[in-house]
C-alpha cells in the first residue's frame, strides 16, 4: 500500500508541471502571478492559445522539427542496424579495435565536434539547409550501441542457419534479426525523435534562415524577440503546451512497445 502511495505521489509530482503549463495558458497574466495560486482558471481564456498560434509560424516550426527528426530517425535505423550487425554477427580483422574506437567516440562531448562539423558542412555547402540538419545527425554512437546490445541477444545460430539457406547478410539483417528486436528500435526511435525535436544549439548554429527554424528556436524567438518576454506569459505557456503535443502523441502510441522492451531479453529468447 505504501509503495502504491509513493508511486502515486511521484506520478503526480511528475505530471504537475505539465498540468500547470497547460492550465496557465488559459489564465490572465495577473492570475498566473497571484498568491495564493489558483489551480483552476477563474475564466478560461481560449483566446490565449489562438493568439499564441497566430503570433508566430508555429505550424512551420513543428513541421520542420517533426520532418527533420523523422528523417534522422530513419537514417539512424539504417546506419545503426548495419553497424551493429557487423559488430555482432560478422567476423573481420580489427573488429575489437573498431568497437573500442566507437566507444571512445561516445565519450567525446558533442560540443567538441561542433567546429569541425561546421567546417565540413561549410565545405559541402550544406549550411543553412534541411540536408545539413539531417546529414550532420544521421549517425549516433548511442544508437549503434543500443542496437548492438539488442543484436547480441540474438543467437548466432540463427545467422548461420540463414547463411546455410543462401540468404545474404542484408536479408538476414532485415528479415531475421530486425523483427526480433523491434522493441529496441522503438525505444531508439523515441529517444532520437525527442532528442532531435528538442535540439536547439546545433540547429541554431548551422541555420540562419527563419523558414528553417525548429520548434525550440522558434519558441525562443517568440519568447524573447517578439517582445513577449515577461509580458505575455499566458501566450508563452500556451505556445509551450502545443509545441510539445507531438511528443506526447508519440509517447501515447509507443508506450506499450517501450514497456515491452524492458522484457526484451525474454522476448528474443522466446522467439
Amino acid at each position: 500500500m505504501i509503495r502504491y502511495l509513493l508511486l502515486a505521489v511521484i506520478a503526480l509530482g511528475t505530471a504537475f508541471p505539465f498540468y500547470w503549463m497547460v492550465i496557465s495558458g488559459f489564465k490572465t497574466n495577473d492570475e498566473i502571478w497571484q498568491f495564493p495560486p489558483t489551480f483552476w482558471p477563474e475564466t478560461f481564456l481560449w483566446s490565449n492559445y489562438v493568439d499564441a498560434w497566430h503570433a508566430a509560424p508555429f505550424a512551420r516550426y513543428i513541421l520542420n522539427s517533426t520532418g527533420v527528426a523523422l528523417a534522422i530517425c530513419l537514417f539512424q535505423i539504417v546506419n545503426s542496424s548495419m553497424m551493429a550487425y557487423a559488430l555482432t554477427h560478422m567476423k573481420f580483422r580489427l573488429k575489437g579495435v573498431l568497437t573500442s574506437l566507437i566507444l571512445v567516440g561516445y565519450m567525446i562531448p558533442s560540443t567538441a565536434v561542433y567546429l569541425p562539423s561546421y567546417l565540413v558542412l561549410s565545405e559541402l555547402n550544406l549550411l543553412d539547409s534541411y540536408t545539413g540538419l539531417i546529414v550532420s545527425n544521421c549517425v549516433s554512437v548511442f544508437s549503434i550501441f543500443l542496437i548492438r546490445q539488442a543484436f547480441m541477444q540474438v543467437s548466432h545460430e540463427l545467422v548461420e542457419a540463414g547463411q546455410l539457406d543462401g540468404a545474404s547478410h542484408f536479408r538476414i539483417l532485415w528479415t531475421i534479426i530486425t523483427p526480433l528486436v523491434r522493441s529496441s528500435f522503438a525505444v531508439m526511435v523515441l529517444i532520437t525523435f525527442i532528442e532531435q525535436y528538442n535540439n536547439y544549439f546545433w540547429p541554431m548554429l548551422i541555420t540562419k534562415d527563419p523558414d528553417l527554424q525548429l520548434v525550440s528556436a522558434g519558441l525562443r524567438s517568440f519568447f524573447v524577440e517578439g517582445g513577449a518576454y515577461g509580458l505575455a506569459w499566458p501566450q508563452i505557456l500556451a505556445a509551450s503546451a502545443f509545441t510539445i503535443a507531438p511528443l506526447l502523441i508519440l509517447f501515447l502510441f509507443t508506450q506499450k512497445t517501450i514497456m515491452q522492451s524492458v522484457n526484451i531479453t525474454a522476448g528474443v529468447n522466446k522467439n
